[in-house]
């Protein structure tokens, strides 16, 4: 099993893709996406700096790249891509879902948090 074969089709020719070339694949786009987000963590380019729907660009790229390799690690590593496209949708845009709620909660928080320090305490009507 672990020498299994997929077959694609790729302009009417049948190709064998190993899973050892998945392996290799997978393993240089993370590091890819994981060398740009060390990267931007060091030199924190001051482009990136300007404000964009409440916070910092540069924050709003590392929560991106940071969605972007969870996807693609459930693709892989999960086998995702060879279910069936009901069950991709379910656990793919579930995964998305709570982690954006878990985004806006974060952020809600960290706001009254911090108009907390700056102003004591606040009291909010929702």
């Amino acid at each position: 099993m672990a020498h299994a074969h997929k077959l694609s089709i790729l302009r009417g020719t049948v190709k064998f893709k190993s899973n050892t070339q998945k392996i290799w694949g997978v393993l240089i786009l993370l590091s890819i996406i994981t060398a740009v987000e060390v990267a931007l963590g060091i030199y924190k380019p001051e482009a990136l700096k300007t404000h964009f729907i409440g916070m910092k660009l540069l924050n709003w790229i590392f929560i991106i790249l940071t969605i972007v390799k969870a996807y693609y690690i459930t693709w892989d590593f999960m086998h995702m891509r060879d279910e069936t496209p009901a069950l991709r949708r379910v656990v793919v845009w579930t995964a998305v879902f709570l982690i954006c709620y878990l985004v806006f909660i974060l952020l809600q928080e960290g706001g009254y948090i911090e108009s907390v320090y700056k102003n004591g305490f606040v009291k909010r009507d929702f």
